[in-house]
């Protein structure tokens, strides 16, 4: 471990991410993770935690006519099965976008599939989607919807691994049909670089006919979009134009990176964990250039959702400051531990 990445990993869940978690694989070690996090979800845990932090109402913003009593919340990735929204809700995260969620229950891909870039807080991931699929997810989600202290809910869908790229339109709305009546908003995830073929509906003849359809069935749910980092800049911005076209309420930007470049990990060591994509502050500097392209291009109220290598405070307000209406983060979670979202909204407090 490099003595920055030692540096940046605060008090006891430290000290247990140097003696504890680095030993055990990272999948392994978000599994045994999650019973802590479904603690916190319990009526009298949460009513603990919630009153250790409490968000200074002018944190809260209304984006997209939904009201967010902090800007920040969890990215998808984190909750794809909708096991521990209400968990993460108490832990401080003004918003979980659950997912990604296909129409279909799959497995994913082989293990190992997430590996960690301690050297430079990031990681690798090309988990392909594992997922209970939309049914269990919608009745998870029903469940959840029925309890007290339900936290603002995206959810997050993407191809099922079986279905054809010629077919995803019929997919995605399957999963639609079910899961945007139980979402406070939808995001059409066409940027993951695990499932094959996904990342090609990034372009505008497939992309516009599948975000068409899903706008049609989602009836009065917000709609989001979410890019990849490696779209070109022209890309980018031909998808801005159809989103803006169409009628969509906002863009995420960004997904995990393909590329390796910069990376502080030694490279033969990369090279050994193979593909996937990269998150984290590796993906820190263009999800902030795709941001401030993108606003550039779509004024308010055309929300965005700016996600890549957040993990502090600062790196909140920075990216509110370059247009964002909502910022997200995953990968800090792994490194900074379960006080990660209430030490940003401390800190966020205090800066008022």
């Amino acid at each position: 471990m490099s003595p920055r990445a030692e540096t940046r990993i605060p008090g006891f869940y430290g000290f247990l991410f140097r003696t504890v978690f680095v030993r055990i694989d990272p999948e392994r070690a978000h599994h045994l993770a999650m019973p802590v996090i479904r603690l916190a979800g319990w009526p009298m845990v949460g009513a603990l935690l919630r009153r250790s932090v409490r968000p200074d109402p002018r944190l809260a913003r209304r984006v997209v006519g939904i009201d967010f009593p902090t800007p920040f919340g969890m990215a998808a990735g984190f909750d794809k099965n909708a096991t521990m929204t209400r968990g993460l809700g108490n832990l401080g995260f003004g918003h979980i976008e659950v997912g990604t969620v296909t129409s279909l229950a799959q497995a994913g891909n082989p293990r190992p599939r997430l590996f960690r870039l301690i050297a430079d807080r990031g990681l690798i991931n090309r988990m392909g989607f594992n997922n209970d699929g939309a049914v269990t997810v919608a009745r998870r989600l029903t469940r959840i919807r029925r309890g007290r202290h339900v936290p603002v809910i995206g959810v997050n869908i993407g191809k099922s691994r079986v279905v054809d790229v010629a077919d995803a339109d019929a997919d995605y709305v399957a999963s639609t049909t079910l899961l945007a009546p139980l979402a406070d908003y939808l995001v059409i995830n066409v940027s993951s670089p695990n499932t094959p073929g996904l990342r090609g509906l990034q372009e505008i003849d497939l992309l516009e006919p599948l975000v068409r359809d899903v706008f049609a069935e989602c009836g009065d749910v917000p709609l989001f979009v979410k890019i990849a980092p490696d779209v070109t800049d022209d890309q980018a911005l031909r998808i801005a134009d159809m989103c803006e076209r169409i009628g969509v309420a906002g863009i995420v930007a960004t997904n995990t990176t393909v590329s390796r470049a910069g990376l502080e990990t030694d490279a033969a060591k990369v090279t050994r964990m193979g593909d996937g994509g990269v998150s984290g502050p590796p993906v820190a500097a263009r999800s902030l250039e795709v941001l401030q392209l993108l606003r550039a291009r779509l004024p308010r109220p055309f929300a965005l959702i700016s996600v890549g290598g957040v993990e502090t405070a600062e790196h909140v307000n920075e990216r509110l400051a370059a247009g964002a209406d909502l910022v997200q983060g995953y990968t800090g979670f792994v490194y900074a531990g379960p006080g990660w979202a209430r030490g940003i909204t401390r800190s966020l407090n205090k800066a008022l």
